[in-house]
């Protein structure tokens, strides 16, 4: 699978692996099967309550067709909706573990969710998806014009995740912690803490280190005086103990 590497705003350098085609394609169909399956049922209830001397038997074809199209709105918004609500998602993409995600490394916004399912009347519904299709297929991020346009990409999930890629970190039992305000910390911070660290110290980039060093003294509120490499790892370490044993 091809890969997409992304800066993300702490100027590391992360990389993806692309959702393939197919993933893509059913992860689709999923969805489109959903969408088929509530228009199905919509049709079927408002056709009782039209048709079956229901409360809707003396409404005229306007009326009848308005309140189906107003009924189908959950369809019509579900790509939006679902995207906007689980960061990148729909129930299809989440079944084919794939998400979508911007490529300058901040986190898309509703906008951009709105620019990609504006373009699903071009990329999918023009030429049953062929659009959508071919430029997937060439683009060298793996885009469609909504992609291109909102600046996204669809990522996959299924890589492997080791304990080095989570906030996670092994200690022993008689660890002894040396920073309690690292309880200052959310989960988030941490995680972008020490993707930044595992990287920057591979890297030998000291510049970024000292960088980080500061700003984890500035949100713990306390300066240190061991050098920065141990600084960091230690405060990584603390975070683990205390949020383990709260």
């Amino acid at each position: 699978m091809s890969e997409i590497q992304i800066n993300t705003t702490q100027n590391v350098n992360i990389n993806f692996t692309l959702s393939s085609v197919g993933e893509r394609v059913v992860a689709h169909i999923i969805d489109l099967g959903i969408k088929i399956a509530y228009g199905t049922i919509v049709w079927w209830t408002v056709s009782s309550l039209y048709y079956d001397n229901g409360f809707m038997s003396d409404w005229d074809d306007w009326s009848v067709m308005s309140m189906y199209v107003i009924l189908l709105f959950p369809a019509i918004f579900y790509t939006l909706v679902l995207e906007s609500l689980f960061e990148g998602q729909t129930l299809g993409k989440k079944a084919l573990k794939i998400r979508v995600v911007k490529i300058d490394g901040y986190q898309a916004s509703f906008v951009d969710y709105l620019i990609r399912w504006f373009f699903r009347i071009i990329d999918l519904n023009m030429l049953s998806g062929f659009i959508a299709l071919i430029t997937v297929i060439i683009s060298e991020k793996g885009q469609r014009l909504g992609d291109m346009t909102a600046g996204t990409a669809v990522i996959s999930l299924k890589s492997k995740v080791l304990i080095s890629h989570t906030i996670l970190e092994e200690i022993g039992d008689n660890y002894k912690p040396q920073y309690p305000a690292v309880i200052k910390l959310s989960d988030n911070d941490m995680r972008i803490i020490k993707e930044t660290f595992i990287i920057a110290r591979k890297g030998k980039d000291y510049d970024t280190l000292n960088k980080l060093r500061v700003k984890v003294e500035e949100v713990i509120e306390m300066k240190s005086r061991q050098d920065t490499i141990p600084f960091i790892d230690i405060v990584i370490k603390d975070y683990n103990f205390y949020t383990q044993n709260m």
